[in-house]
């Protein structure tokens, strides 16, 4: 697959190549690629957020530095591998974490340092808001922050001139229009999937609740992005933003922008799960699944958040604070015990042969019982965390079963969140993707997640490419979509052709011992609560 290193350096030279740059938690990272979408080069900045009084920020001159050093590493990357400068790109595309709260005035100055998704002091407004709009707002989403600090009586607020996230910050100033994804623009304010544009409904009883306040403004609405969907013409590089991305100077402005997005909607395009009845699901240290729903949910529920695909289609997601740290702990103990005696332990094949033994266990892990909690969860109860293992004296205690169950645990609140949308919701899912590091060893996280999900599991040889090459694809999708062409077609036919990745159905036996399991971890969570008050 991919080009030759000629026809590749035609490309970059002729600027038909397509560049993505997402910001990431913690690392910056830009891809650019080529006309068959595959990367030709790529540059990564790492980047710490930092607590100032009490917020989890970035300060501007963190993005724009970073922008510009990742920039500068693509650069050099293409200059090493192809012996040439970039002038010209042909469609280019910004994405970045989702919610939070960048604020403006009049003057375009930032009234109050980027507060991030991470920050929890919107407790009270993301509850008020849940019950005045009917429809879930959680803490993250930029909403929240906006009307916790009316709540808090912030002196900012009657100026605000602008909202927006990060990636709709980064995008204004290099193209000067204020605008958003609908994917982005849902974890800001409930969107209308109908009209593809923030729900006016909502909007009403927003302006409503504040309208005795005084401020300088009366309609919320005026005050954040336009909404565009994937594949609209979201401007073009300008002068300035040219200068401000590459400090080179070698890059010409004028280059077509497409709507910035968020990181859930660039891992869905990087996934292919952007159609009706597919999902994705990312395990890591957190884990997350989203799936493309046919119709509304039936009511509200504070579990399950609900955003949209790049192309505005509704989507639920689960998602759990706590996924990998326990069992890699598990892990790492069996690493102590073996340098112990002498053995030189090779990591991978300690997860394969320790992975692959869970699937020797009793279906429904022989009774033992885990709680991988490094910290507190929404989807159940917890506030903080307490790795737990618990069994009865006679629970099939062997390796085998040991290993399966923090498998099952690891999954354990997403499985609760998946079971609201498949059990009372009747979702129906056809297909999952699969990416993390949960599945690094080939087959069983895949076939635990089937379990977990029930509905097949497959995996995409993309998907380690990440958001960069997600929000890099959706630029070049605005850039050469044909008439009428829906992003679903354009990712299916153009950009993965055919390839379906290596798929894992779920096995009867699994999903019957995971239901008993789940509920014998239902049952147990008032002992992790207890284990929560009573260790300090």
């Amino acid at each position: 697959m991919g080009m030759d290193v000629t026809a590749v350096k035609a490309a970059i030279e002729n600027g038909n190549t397509m560049l993505g740059i997402e910001f990431g938690s913690t690392r910056i990272k830009a891809v650019l690629i080529g006309e068959d979408h595959t990367p030709i080069a790529s540059g990564a900045h790492d980047w710490e957020n930092r607590l100032d009084n009490g917020i989890w920020t970035y300060t501007l001159e963190d993005i724009w530095t970073g922008l510009q050093d990742c920039y500068g590493k693509m650069l050099e990357d293409v200059k090493t591998k192809y012996g040439v400068g970039i002038q010209k790109i042909g469609a280019m595309g910004f994405s970045a974490m989702m919610h939070g709260y960048m604020a403006f005035d009049k003057n375009d100055e930032l009234l109050v340092p980027f507060r991030t998704w991470r920050n929890t002091n919107t407790g009270k407004a993301a509850k008020e808001l849940t019950e005045l709009f009917q429809y879930n707002v959680p803490m993250r989403w930029s909403i929240a922050h906006l009307y916790q600090c009316i709540l808090d009586g912030e002196e900012h607020v009657k100026d605000v001139a602008y909202f927006t996230t990060l990636a709709g910050y980064i995008h204004w100033k290099l193209s000067g229009q204020k605008v958003l994804g609908v994917g982005d623009a849902s974890g800001m304010f409930p969107i209308d999937v109908n009209k593809k544009d923030y729900d006016a409904g909502m909007i009403d009883k927003f302006n409503a609740l504040v309208a005795d306040k005084g401020f300088g403004w009366s309609n919320v609405y005026e005050l954040m992005p336009k909404v565009l969907v994937a594949g609209e013409d979201a401007g073009t590089l300008t002068e300035e933003g040219a200068k401000l991305l590459d400090v080179t100077g070698q890059l010409q402005a004028g280059v077509p922008m497409c709507p910035p997005e968020g990181d859930a909607g660039t891992g869905m395009a990087a996934t292919n799960s952007v159609a009706q009845r597919t999902g994705n699901v990312s395990a890591g240290t957190s884990v997350f699944a989203m799936i493309v729903l046919e119709k509304e949910l039936s009511k509200v529920h504070e579990e399950i958040d609900m955003v949209t695909t790049p192309s505005g289609d509704l989507v639920a997601m689960a998602h759990a604070n706590n996924c990998t740290s326990d069992l890699n702990a598990w892990v790492n103990i069996f690493k102590e015990f073996a340098e112990s005696f002498g053995i030189e332990v090779d990591m991978n094949k300690l997860f394969s042969v320790l992975y692959n033994k869970a699937l020797e266990g009793d279906a429904d892990c022989g009774d033992l019982l885990s709680y991988g909690y490094y910290s507190g969860e929404n989807i159940i109860p917890i506030t903080e965390g307490r790795p737990l293992f618990v069994r009865t004296p006679d629970s099939k205690f062997n390796l085998a079963n040991f290993m399966r169950t923090h498998l099952y645990a690891a999954l354990g609140a997403l499985k609760i969140g998946m079971d609201i949308l498949v059990k009372e919701e009747h979702v129906k899912i056809d297909k999952i993707l699969g990416h993390g590091g949960l599945f690094k060893t080939p087959v069983v996280g895949q076939r635990i997640m089937a379990a977990a999900m029930s509905a097949p599991v497959s995996l995409m040889e993309t998907a380690g490419e990440g958001g960069a090459w997600g929000i890099a694809v959706l630029a070049a999708y605005m850039l050469k979509k044909a008439e009428g062409e829906t992003l679903a077609a354009y990712l299916s036919e153009k950009v993965f052709a055919g390839d379906e990745g290596t798929k894992i159905d779920p096995v009867a036996e699994d999903m019957e011992g995971f239901e008993k399991f789940i509920e014998r971890f239902k049952a147990g969570l008032p002992v992790e609560q207890k284990a929560i008050e009573c260790t300090k």
